[in-house]
């Protein structure tokens, strides 16, 4: 998107440098502009508001006849359009297709859970979403890992047009936000680690231990991981503990050390603890 100062390299991270950056000049209410602008290469001049609408008039596109010419198979515009909304509100979340079916449904009727496994199948073909799978990881501990994909929009913006939201809007939803600057962050994250022959994933086991994001290369059977935090001090410590859990479960005679250990924030200084957990804001991260 040329948003990003590109002084913290992927590459460098993962080959244990350590991390610095200044802070960048972005405010909360640019990052929620850039996600609802999106990093479609047409758009990226465009004002947010322009370019929602352009989103929204895709989505509709979609919704009518996009799905079907994709396999052959007549869906309902309407169910689609739900659907997209109920994803929408999910996104960055391991959302089960149940859920999502009783969320879609019309006339107080849920859609069955193959019906919802075959829309997403279809907007899965079409690179409107994607899931992003469980890691499977040597443990520890008794830990029961969760296999559910965490389910994104390929990029945060769909996910503004399919709430027919805004960034007015957005400015009061920092919830919300968290989620979609998730989603943003696995984006560009998803680029930087394919450039560098890496792969993503997520970590969410019974105890309770979510992480949101697992690099992972499999040559070597290296590792490290990620939380994705908005800002705020006491954000950033939340994640840098997740992080400390999760390494002290892996076992690191199976898995290794891990790479890095990174909490990447819209804002805020770039710098790292003396544990090898580095402290990334993400205008500041480049592959």
């Amino acid at each position: 998107m040329g948003e990003s100062a590109g002084n913290v390299s992927l590459r460098g991270l993962l080959a244990s440098e350590p991390c610095s950056a200044p802070a960048p000049s972005s405010t909360l209410a640019d990052i929620i502009g850039l996600t609802c602008r999106g990093g479609w290469p047409g758009l990226l001049g465009d004002s947010p508001a322009v370019a929602q609408r352009q989103l929204r008039s895709y989505l509709d596109e979609t919704s009518r006849t996009d799905i079907s010419r994709v396999d052959g198979v007549a869906r309902d515009p309407q169910g689609v359009h739900r659907l997209l909304a109920s994803l929408g509100r999910n996104t960055s979340t391991d959302v089960t297709f149940k859920t999502l079916g009783e969320d879609a449904g019309g006339n107080g009727q849920a859609l069955h859970p193959q019906t919802v496994k075959s829309y997403l199948t279809a907007l899965s073909r079409l690179f409107i979403t994607e899931e992003l799978p469980g890691w499977r990881p040597h443990l520890r501990s008794r830990a029961e890992l969760r296999r559910t994909p965490k389910r994104y929009f390929i990029d945060p913006s769909l996910a503004v047009a399919a709430l027919r939201t805004n960034q007015e809007q957005l400015m009061g939803e920092l919830s919300f936000n968290r989620l979609l600057f998730e989603s943003l962050v696995l984006r560009d994250l998803r680029i930087y680690a394919q450039a560098n022959d890496w792969e993503l994933s997520h970590y969410h086991d019974s105890s309770g231990l979510e992480v949101d994001l697992i690099l992972t290369n499999m040559d070597n059977r290296r590792w490290a991981a990620a939380e994705v935090k908005l800002g705020g001090d006491k954000l950033v410590e939340d994640g840098v503990r997740s992080l400390r859990r999760l390494r002290d479960r892996v076992d690191v005679n199976q898995m290794s050390e891990p790479a890095k250990l990174m909490v990447i924030t819209a804002g805020g200084y770039g710098f790292e603890y003396p544990d090898n957990i580095a402290v990334v804001p993400i205008t500041a991260l480049g592959p």
